[in-house]
């Protein structure tokens, strides 16, 4: 399928490793110009050349902490022009309710709610000028049902689900179309990390609870990157027109809801 957003320009953020990865690999794909952001520089720039050498598209890799105000800053000099966002940052610890106080939520919010706020603000006039744009907020399936682990990612996602929910129908009239993309379990750093410490917490070994958490989704697998990166794309694309403000739940059913 043509998704009709070859030459386009995105900036995907956190997209050295993982499900950003997936999604850069997919827009690649599709013939898209990428901007990549991340901290580390040098899985950033093996990231980037192989999509050049893979895909042949232009990329410009900028390593910084896209969550500060200087990173943003650095990020968006040399974006110059973007058609498309992903915004996209890994989760806040898991932890108790008792065990956060005031500076982890105000991290948090400024990871997974104030970056991206910050980065629409900054890159939605130009597409609302140009009459195209495509933005996709990684948000968690958590936003739908709640991880009793996960509540600095709970509280600061939901928050931004929120702000997308009005500012999406506010700039849809102008071809700009926002939309938040909700992973559950993927093959990712953060997953296995969590799979290990089940194993450890039971006793089991890694492949059992691996094993176990694979027979937990109705599919009988967790995601991959690669499934994840196909959907960002059609998201980002010419068919998505009239998709405005949705939350769309990548969970191979693991969320049992008739709606």
């Amino acid at each position: 399928m043509d998704l009709g957003i070859a030459g386009k320009r995105a900036l995907v953020c956190a997209s050295s490793k993982g499900l950003g990865r997936g999604c850069a690999l997919a827009l690649a794909d599709a013939g898209v110009e990428l901007v990549l952001n991340a901290r580390g520089a040098e899985a950033l720039e093996a990231t980037a050349q192989e999509i050049r050498d893979t895909y042949g598209v232009p990329v410009t890799a900028v390593a910084a902490d896209i969550t500060s105000e200087e990173g943003r800053a650095q990020v968006l000099e040399q974006a110059g022009q973007i058609d498309i966002l992903v915004n996209n940052a890994g989760g806040p610890p898991p932890g108790f309710w008792s065990d956060w106080d005031r500076a982890d939520f105000i991290k948090a919010l400024d990871s997974n709610m104030l970056t991206p706020i910050a980065l629409m603000k900054a890159l939605l006039p130009g597409m609302i000028d140009r009459g195209w744009g495509r933005v996709v907020n990684i948000t968690s399936a958590s936003v739908k049902s709640p991880i009793s682990q996960l509540g600095l990612s709970n509280s600061a996602r939901a928050g931004l689900t929120g702000y997308v929910a009005g500012t999406s129908r506010q700039v849809a009239k102008h071809g700009v179309i926002i939309n938040n993309l909700l992973p559950g379990s993927h093959d990712t750093d953060r997953i296995r990390t969590m799979i290990q410490q089940t194993a450890d917490r039971t006793g089991t070994s890694y492949e059992e609870a691996a094993k176990e958490r694979d027979e937990a989704c109705p599919t009988g697998r967790i995601g991959t990157a690669e499934d994840f990166g196909a959907t960002c794309a059609f998201m980002c694309s010419q068919y998505v027109a009239f998709m405005v403000g949705q939350n769309i739940l990548l969970d191979g059913g693991s969320f049992n809801s008739t709606f």
